[in-house]
């Protein structure tokens, strides 16, 4: 099984009693079934293609991209379970193509993964924390075909789960976000709902720090953009020990108001209920 679909289909919200290695294989299954008989349409591809944010670098198929591909393929042909070709095109894709840096970068996120074991996380496993109604993938894309993640920070208790689980949890809603990007989408976007954020309570500096090194490391280039929604003064404090963090991606985030997200990034039916 290839490293995108596992990445795409890690974390599934089936009822059913089969095993999640089998749940897997149904869902790939459609999924690849989807991609090949239905079109993109017009209008959400150029969306696509417009949205702002983070972009990768075009796969254009030229020489010397082939060339790239060909030598990392090498680095990794002797593994037991080597990434396949979609994954190894991204993380090129992520390192302008420089092979040695992608080799570096894709190395750290299959040993993440392996010693992690984010694609094994069933929705038992987040269960308690997700009850807590903190955070959670939107149903519909923003206008964009990016599916959101959105956190209601307010609800986010420092130390009311153990760090690892709530690393499981967003580990698991980067993972669900990715599997409903719609065929030809390759981001997602995060939104993190400010209102009622209290720094003493809700500023979580370890669990930011975890989340800017998934964004950047184990899943490169899949965040798009990330919108602070009525960011009260507040938080501001906590935002000058978090940006150093993002280093240059710092660049990605946008503070905005309801408003804003409302006739910017949704329509009236695809906005999340929060913002209603």
């Amino acid at each position: 099984m290839g490293l995108r679909q596992i990445s795409q289909h890690s974390a599934l919200h089936s009822p059913c009693s089969i095993c999640a290695a089998q749940r897997l294989q149904v869902v790939q299954a459609s999924r690849r079934q989807l991609i090949r008989t239905c079109a993109v349409g017009p209008q959400l591809a150029t969306s696509i293609s417009s949205a702002p944010g983070l972009k990768s670098e075009p796969w254009t198929d030229s020489p010397g991209q082939q060339n790239a591909l060909v030598e990392l393929k090498q680095r990794f042909y002797k593994e037991s379970a080597p990434p396949d070709e979609a994954t190894l095109k991204w993380y090129l894709r992520d390192r302008y193509f420089d092979v040695d840096e992608a080799e570096q970068k894709l190395r750290s996120m299959l040993g993440w993964r392996k010693t992690f074991q984010p694609q094994s996380t069933t929705p038992q496993m987040v269960a308690a924390e997700l009850a807590s109604g903190k955070a959670y993938v939107h149903k519909y894309t923003d206008r964009y075909g990016r599916p959101p993640i959105v956190v209601r920070t307010r609800l986010h208790v420092t130390g009311q789960f153990p760090l690892s689980d709530s690393k499981r949890l967003a580990a698991y809603l980067i993972d669900t976000a990715i599997s409903q990007m719609p065929p030809g989408g390759e981001q997602i976007v995060g939104i993190f709902d400010l209102r009622g954020f209290q720094f003493v309570q809700n500023a979580d500096f370890q669990l930011a720090a975890f989340l800017v090194e998934a964004f950047f490391e184990y899943y490169p280039r899949r965040v798009s953009q990330v919108l602070f929604v009525e960011a009260p003064w507040v938080f501001f404090p906590a935002w000058e020990i978090i940006k150093p963090l993002m280093r240059k991606y710092a660049s990605l985030v946008r503070f905005c108001s309801v408003a804003e997200l409302r006739s910017e990034f949704f329509t009236g039916e695809t906005l999340p209920s929060d913002f209603r």
